[in-house]
């Protein structure tokens, strides 16, 4: 079978603009994303501008187009009548020779046009590229399966689950759109090209649905079509063994179009197979596996719970406290609200750790460095898709906020933090279904980047959340079966790794993707150079 062509129209206008741009990030913080707000605001009010130029140059042919019809109206009602005046007879020669000239030929339209693409032209290295379209297309098809959303819900702008034969809300967002059925065939189309028709099938059957319903009504600033998402959907069906309504939608697709050969050798093929195999209407298709999340299910279902698991009514060990200790008198005068989450591994939680004020600082900080987050790979870091976020570090002395923040959590934790024994404050930003699948923070080969501070493995992991988010975006240890919803202003603090040195692997833990909101977090990476009399090694080489 022939799938439909690649290229295709709306790739080959994001490709052109790859002429000019480097690949594009945006998507993997929503602060660029909010950025982008104000350039739309500029190519708003150009847009304006042209439009009011265009309205003024039509009312000038109206203008024309009444002064003629008049004159045909009202002078020449025969033929003898528009020779006989010279005025008149040279005023007819004079408009067709150059007044229709002018108007047909006006450069006007021509000129406001250039200066619209000028305009936008200038804007274009802070507009959104080919990958951010791609990244956020897929963020929506994260969201969709770690929270199990419906698409039919998703298209009307609620976020829903089935349930029980029935839907229920995952949660209800202050402001929300709907989507045309242009946006549905985009996430397919990405989906699609990816040769993942688990997720292709859902969003063009709801693109077919918006375009039919739409009843052929074209817009301008569609790429898509009803043809062009019939296309995709019918052999997206053929893909997952569903050959008779792959047969049917391109029967409906030869009726818009019915000299296009390639779906009619298609449907020759389709009828084929059915004819040797029976008919068949049933789909066998899967959601695509994954080959580097191997605890994909524990992972989502403790991201669904969203952090509402009740473990401290069934272990009497997880406590309360206001916290004194560590020979502080800091904490003497000023306790620390303390939450213990789990025992093993240990992780504890520090309500209110920093002020709106601090908070705000350190995102404000980190806005000019922010860069794509990176992974470990070998001894090198790179990108990847399992990690959505941006990053940027920050040095306690450029910074009394920093500086401020380093000393409070030497405080809390008793451990030395000081750069190299502590990594600079990293300041992340998640994107459009922002997540880090799940991971260990300590080093688990001799050959990772962490040891190039030559102060051994990441011994504790200090995270301190700046931000608030409305759904999604906790953090889930998977082994230890837990996770932790987002609070703001809070820290959470865990031991990588155990007294003799080795890593705790249940420390495995992960980002859910960010439903709503703008999650913004910092960690602090504390080492185990530097600790040797803060954290001293048990007497039993086990521990």
């Amino acid at each position: 079978m022939e799938a439909p062509p690649a290229a295709f129209r709306l790739c080959c206008f994001l490709a052109a603009a790859l002429a000019f741009q480097a690949q594009g990030e945006m998507y993997t913080s929503l602060q660029n994303v909010r950025q982008a707000i104000d350039v739309e605001r500029k190519l708003i009010d150009y847009l304006r501008t042209y439009i009011d130029s265009e309205q003024q140059r039509l009312e000038d042919i109206k203008r024309f187009h009444t002064k003629v019809s008049d004159l045909h109206t009202e002078l020449y009602k025969g033929p003898a009548a528009a020779t006989a005046n010279p005025l008149v007879a040279f005023t007819l020669v004079k408009r067709l020779h150059s007044e229709w000239l002018n108007v047909v030929y006006s450069n006007e339209a021509q000129e406001a046009a250039q200066t619209l693409r000028s305009r936008y032209e200038e804007e274009e290295s802070h507009l959104p590229k080919v990958e951010d379209l791609r990244g956020a297309a897929k963020g929506l098809m994260r969201l969709q399966d770690v929270y199990s959303l419906q698409v039919s819900s998703l298209v009307e702008g609620r976020f829903q689950r089935a349930s029980g034969g029935g839907v229920i809300d995952v949660c209800s967002p202050a402001v929300s759109v709907s989507l045309s059925g242009d946006d549905c065939f985009l996430v397919g189309k990405v989906a699609y090209e990816q040769e993942d028709y688990y997720h292709s099938v859902q969003w063009l059957e709801e693109s077919v649905r918006l375009f039919r319903g739409a009843a052929g009504q074209w817009s301008p600033e569609n790429e898509g079509t009803l043809e062009d998402a019939l296309d995709h959907l019918a052999f997206s069906h053929f893909k997952t063994g569903n050959v008779s309504y792959a047969l049917s939608l391109s029967h409906e697709l030869l009726h818009h179009d019915p000299m296009n050969g390639r779906v009619l050798q298609n449907v020759e093929k389709y009828e084929k197979l059915l004819g040797s195999a029976g008919p068949t209407g049933e789909s066998s298709f899967r959601r695509p596996g994954s080959s580097f999340l191997t605890t994909r299910d524990t992972y989502e279902r403790l991201c669904l719970t969203q952090g509402s698991q009740p473990m401290h009514f069934e272990n009497p060990g997880l406590f309360c406290d206001l916290f004194t200790s560590n020979n502080s008198p800091a904490l003497l005068l000023q306790p620390v609200r303390r939450e213990i989450l789990s025992l093993q591994p240990h992780v504890e939680l520090y309500h209110d750790f920093l002020t709106d004020a601090e908070a705000d600082d350190i995102k404000r900080l980190a806005q000019p460095g922010l860069k794509r987050s990176v992974v470990a790979a070998g001894e090198k870091q790179e990108t990847a898709d399992y990690r959505i976020s941006k990053s940027a570090w920050l040095k306690a002395s450029g910074s009394s906020t920093v500086g401020r923040l380093d000393r409070r959590i030497s405080m809390v934790t008793g451990l030395n933090v000081t750069h190299p024994y502590g990594e600079f404050l990293q300041v992340v930003n998640y994107g459009i279904g922002g997540h880090y699948e799940p991971h260990f923070d300590h080093a688990t080969s001799p050959s990772s980047p962490v040891f190039k501070l030559r102060t051994g493995n990441r011994m504790s992991t200090f995270m301190i959340y700046l931000s608030s988010v409305e759904a999604g975006g906790s953090t889930a240890f998977i082994y230890a079966n837990f996770s932790v919803p987002v609070v703001e202003k809070a820290a959470i603090f865990w031991w990588n790794l155990h007294r003799n040195g080795q890593g705790d692997e249940d420390t495995l833990h992960a980002g859910c993707p960010v439903l709503i909101g703008d999650k913004w977090v910092a960690n602090k990476w504390i080492h185990e150079y530097g600790q040797e009399f803060e954290r001293r090694c048990s007497l039993n080489p086990e521990e």
